[in-house]
């Protein structure tokens, strides 16, 4: 046998034993999306499917945008945090999400209420970064186009109730739908006071497009496993903390722990979403 074949067959090998292990985490990062049925209901979140593997994709058109314009109040290294909460929370929650995945839906419609409470009550202050790993992935842009509007609603002072709503109509994974910023616009009709003509011209403009995809290009090189990815204080939360699976009931107590013995944070709250 050729060296030349002998190398390739051994590559071969290697790309089979890299798809296995991605494959294999991908299945452990399903099974143990699970909620505490007591607080979510209904909501199966057993049956979530299709994890977005960090390196798999990225947006297409990171040489097509400008200089990045940050979106107003944007915090963290680079500007690239959107925050929601007091400055002064004990606690910090770290939030790397994609508008397009459906496990980020599933994440966030069954800890929304929790997250709300915490953050509003002073315990944590969110931090929301965002990432268009499915446009990459699947084709199209709606991750961009969702990220740069919900950066237009933060201009506005909206982002948690619009980020909300992105998530309450979010379109099955293959469609492209949040790609039609008339989409996004409509869909700032559900937000009081959002559907204004500097808002309009901030998503038809992608005003905030290189600043998205500079937040993306932050997730690809940060050696996260997947989206959503959530930070407790820095720990990975999610799917679970040391041996923990993630819960409301645990997520709760996780913050208390944080907590033991600090003030809820008072200065400067930013409004979540209702």
């Amino acid at each position: 046998m050729s060296e030349k074949n002998h190398e390739r067959k051994r590559a071969a090998r290697d790309r089979l034993v890299q798809q296995r292990e991605q494959d294999r985490a991908r299945e452990r990062r399903r099974r143990t999306l699970i909620v505490s049925t007591a607080v979510v209901g209904v909501l199966a979140l057993a049956a979530v499917i299709g994890l977005i593997a960090a390196n798999a994709g990225r947006s297409g058109k990171d040489s097509e945008a400008g200089p990045a314009v940050t979106p107003s109040g944007a915090t963290g290294k680079d500007g690239l945090a959107i925050q929601v909460g007091a400055d002064d929370a004990p606690s910090t929650l770290t939030i790397w999400e994609d508008f397009r995945c459906p496990v980020c839906a599933q994440f966030e419609n069954a800890f929304r209420d929790t997250i709300t409470e915490l953050a509003d009550s002073g315990r944590v202050k969110v931090e929301y970064h965002l990432a268009t790993i499915i446009d990459g992935n699947l084709g199209g842009d709606g991750s961009l186009r969702a990220a740069n509007a919900a950066a237009c609603a933060q201009d506005a002072g909206r982002f948690a109730p619009y980020h909300d709503v992105l998530y309450r109509n979010q379109p099955p994974e293959s469609d492209d739908a949040f790609g039609d910023n008339g989409k996004l616009i409509e869909l700032a009709g559900k937000v009081d006071g959002l559907d204004t003509p500097a808002f309009r011209g901030c998503v038809e403009d992608g005003t905030h497009d290189s600043w998205v995809e500079k937040s993306n290009k932050a997730f690809t090189t940060g050696g996260f496993q997947g989206t959503p990815t959530a930070l407790l204080n820095g720990e990975p939360v999610f799917p679970k903390k040391g041996d923990e699976e993630i819960s409301v009931a645990n997520l709760e107590k996780w913050v208390a722990e944080a907590n033991k013995g600090k003030k809820p944070g008072t200065v400067g709250a930013s409004p979540s979403a209702s």
